[in-house]
């Protein structure tokens, strides 16, 4: 048996394993389904439900043919290995060396792909920034976060727009709600969701006294077209409030009422958007919000009552949970959920969230596959 045979295998069995996480054979089912719509010769009558018909349609295509043609590769280069067994040659060999790197690469894509399958990891995210108690400087920390993920979204090719912000009398923010949008935005996101608490020497304290502020994120995915249609919103359950959009320090930037507040009155649930140009662009950017977050909510009450085990100690974490400690004296970062030390949290605030995501990723495929071994004996 060659060094070849065993890798092979071992690669072969890490593709069988994303397929279960993928639901491959589900969504061949699914991609069936939407190709039969796609002679409809109606669809297009709807143009916007054609659009989003066919989107889902070459997304699903896309997953099962990346599947498919990694097994292939897999079995190509096991047929190669199979003919060195037999004979020498030094081409050949080099052929398979190659070809065995390039599917561990693509493998190790795969698997990423398979850790972000939820149902909606592949959406744009909302996430809503609360400041804690401690008045301005827990709302100079969540400025400090939304800052932080606005440059991660930066490096790593999202893009971030601020729905609405309310400034602290003095600094910071007392909370803010923004858009994550590009791929897998929200199975990226919402490994942040909880508590994250700040230990620093308070700048705004004339004693230098060591300050602990908090601040909690939460994540919701952002739905569209008939996701968002799946809840009905009665009109008589909604209290819309307009006002005027204002800046740091209460300052009006806007001289109308174009910002919109809405409550929700049988949930509670308010949202509200003051980013976009006209009152009735905001209202429609508040209702999304509204949609998302009703569903969001209905899904985890059905779970919850359902007894469901949770998907993965990492992406379920609750909100009210305290995540992570960035202690500033020590340029110190910790994840509590995974033991995930690291001193560079000058870094970290610039953005650079790239080793603490790759540490979430990587728990949490051990967590899975765990759960998988544990189902099998």
């Amino acid at each position: 048996m060659s060094e070849h045979t065993e890798a092979l295998a071992g690669l072969a069995a890490r593709i069988e394993a994303a397929k279960g996480f993928l639901d491959i054979d589900g969504k061949r089912v699914r991609a069936a389904e939407l190709e039969a719509q796609t002679s409809d010769p109606g669809l297009w009558d709807d143009p916007a439900r054609g659009q989003e018909i066919t989107s889902r349609l070459a997304r699903l295509r896309a997953e099962v043919d990346r599947y498919d043609g990694l097994r292939a590769r897999v079995e190509d280069a096991q047929a190669i290995d199979e003919l060195l067994a037999d004979a020498e040659d030094a081409d050949l060999a080099a052929e398979l060396a190659g070809a065995v790197r390039s599917i561990a690469d693509d493998v190790e894509r795969l698997e990423l792909a398979a850790l972000l399958s939820g149902p909606y990891d592949d959406h744009d995210a909302i996430a809503t920034l609360q400041a804690g108690a401690g008045g301005t400087e827990s709302m100079d920390w969540a400025d400090m976060l939304l800052r932080m993920y606005g440059r991660w979204a930066e490096r790593d090719g999202f893009a971030l727009e601020v729905d609405d912000v309310h400034h602290g009398e003095e600094a910071g923010i007392k909370s803010a709600t923004f858009t994550l949008r590009g791929t897998n935005a929200y199975g990226l996101l919402s490994a942040e969701r909880g508590v994250h608490r700040l230990v620093r020497i308070s700048p705004f304290d004339a004693q230098k006294r060591r300050q602990t502020s908090f601040a909690a994120l939460d994540v919701i995915p952002a739905l569209e077209g008939e996701e968002a249609e799946e809840v009905e919103v009665d009109e008589g359950d909604l209290r819309i409030d307009v006002y005027r959009s204002s800046g740091p320090g209460g300052q009006g930037v806007n001289t109308t009422d174009s910002a919109v507040r809405i409550t929700h009155l049988p949930s509670g649930i308010v949202v509200s958007c003051q980013n976009e140009r006209s009152q009735l662009q905001n209202r429609e950017q508040a209702m999304r919000m509204l949609r998302s977050r009703l569903i969001t909510a209905a899904e985890e009450q059905a779970a919850e009552s359902a007894s469901a085990a949770r998907r993965s100690q990492v992406r379920t974490v609750d909100r009210s949970e305290r995540i992570r400690t960035y202690n500033y004296p020590e340029n110190r970062i910790s994840d509590h959920r995974i033991g995930f030390k690291a001193y560079n949290l000058d870094q970290v605030l610039n953005g650079d969230l790239g080793a603490l995501i790759a540490a979430l990723q990587q728990a949490d495929t051990a967590d899975r596959l765990a759960q998988v071994g544990d189902a099998a004996s």
